[in-house]
């Protein structure tokens, strides 16, 4: 289909982005992989296309402490990032390279699939299960979220219309931790019938967070065993996969992130 009619502005500043989406019914504007097919649908109308494909938004950057990801990072970038070759880091490049095809990781950015927030996008698990925060900004202000705060139903985010993203900050974690993403993808569209991603520490404390399974992803409550917690979870069932071969499979895909993880962290202790 083609799109319904829309404005098209692109900004050379992001005090100009924040201005124009104060605009009614105004969308910001990235790599387009996951807004321009919607609009090809005509699920999504905007009256205006704010396009920040220009500004210095991208880039890796890892401190001691933190990860920081610029919005506007591509999910080749964080491929090709040799910062992020630990094992304690290894879900962020295992998730980003099952995303989508050649184009769609050239193209798409970290910023634009969170803020879309399909619920079979697979970056949110890995960002539960780090902890992550979300830097956003607006002309009234800036403001920092939990992830675990940002998604709250399918394609629905608590960023506002005239906020966009700054910074994705992700805590590393403690030398001789292990990490892992797994997933289990429907063979035509190629997003996660059920994905996990897992973190384990040195102290044998775990993080595992799941995506593809529910209306948004979402963290197992820790302190109990993760597969317990999945047959207990609220599974969504639809026309790909019913809701009990969705419990089976998020079931699959935890027990190998965990054991790749606890690998990596083995492979990583001194």
């Amino acid at each position: 289909m083609i799109p319904a009619s829309v404005g098209y502005l692109r900004v050379s500043s992001l005090e100009e982005a924040l201005d124009a989406l104060g605009a009614e019914d105004a969308k910001a504007l990235a790599g387009g992989q996951s807004l321009l097919p919607v609009m090809k649908l005509r699920v999504a109308r905007p009256a205006l296309l704010v396009d920040i494909g220009r500004l210095e938004l991208a880039g890796v950057e890892i401190g001691d402490e933190e990860l920081r990801l610029g919005p506007l990072t591509t999910w080749d970038e964080l491929i090709r990032a040799d910062a992020l070759r630990t094992p304690s880091s290894a879900a962020i490049g295992e998730c980003a390279v099952g995303i989508g095809d050649l184009q769609v990781r050239n193209r798409g950015t970290v910023g634009g699939s969170l803020a879309h927030a399909d619920p079979a996008s697979d970056f949110p698990a890995v960002l539960l299960a780090f902890g992550a925060r979300l830097r956003v900004r607006s002309k009234d202000g800036e403001r920092t979220l939990d992830a675990s705060e940002f998604f709250v139903g399918p394609f629905m985010t608590t960023l506002a219309p005239n906020e966009l993203i700054t910074d994705v900050l992700v805590p590393m974690p403690p030398p001789g931790s292990g990490s892992a993403y797994v997933s289990v993808e429907h063979p035509a569209s190629g997003f996660a019938l059920a994905g996990a991603a897992a973190l384990v520490r040195p102290d044998g404390s775990r993080s595992v967070a799941l995506t593809g399974v529910g209306a948004q992803p979402f963290l197992l409550p820790e302190g109990r065993d993760p597969v317990d917690a999945v047959n207990e979870a609220e599974i969504f069932g639809d026309r790909f996969a019913p809701a009990e071969y969705r419990r089976h499979l998020a079931g699959v895909v935890v027990r190998r992130a965990l054991e790749r993880a606890a690998q990596g962290a083995e492979e990583g202790r001194p």
